[in-house]
């Protein structure tokens, strides 16, 4: 079965770059019908979609964050990788990539559910100086 592993700094510098990457392991990244997905959770609020790329290669960005969103992938490393530019500590939050199908994407779910698809563990970022 799909195992998806966060990875990255805990810690961030207000202004600077998030990034972070999901490790796939029992499928890859390029299988049909497959959304490679990030979602966060600040404290006390709800899931919020970041933004996924497709099995095909294409990528979507949740207009919320405008600009300062970009999802890419490595094919040879069965990775993708998240990065938000110019963060602030309003972005402090739990960050989780999935793999979803797409009647589970922000295409036609205004909110994100875990009880769809396969979740990672999420992992904690802090915006800090």
């Amino acid at each position: 079965q799909a195992q998806l592993q966060e990875s990255g700094t805990g810690l961030v510098k207000p202004s600077q770059t998030l990034s972070l990457t999901c490790a796939v392991s029992g499928d890859s990244i390029t299988s049909p019908g497959y959304y490679w997905s990030w979602i966060r959770q600040p404290p006390g609020d709800d899931l919020e979609w970041l933004g996924y790329i497709a099995y095909s290669g294409s990528v979507y960005y949740s207009p919320v964050f405008s600009s300062r969103v970009s999802i890419s992938r490595d094919t040879s490393k069965n990775q993708c990788t998240l990065r938000l530019f110019a963060v602030t500590p309003q972005e402090t939050s739990v960050y989780c990539c999935a793999r979803l199908r797409v009647d589970q994407t922000p295409r036609l779910r205004s909110q994100p559910s875990t009880t769809t698809g396969r979740w990672g563990q999420g992992t904690q970022v802090t915006v800090s100086s």
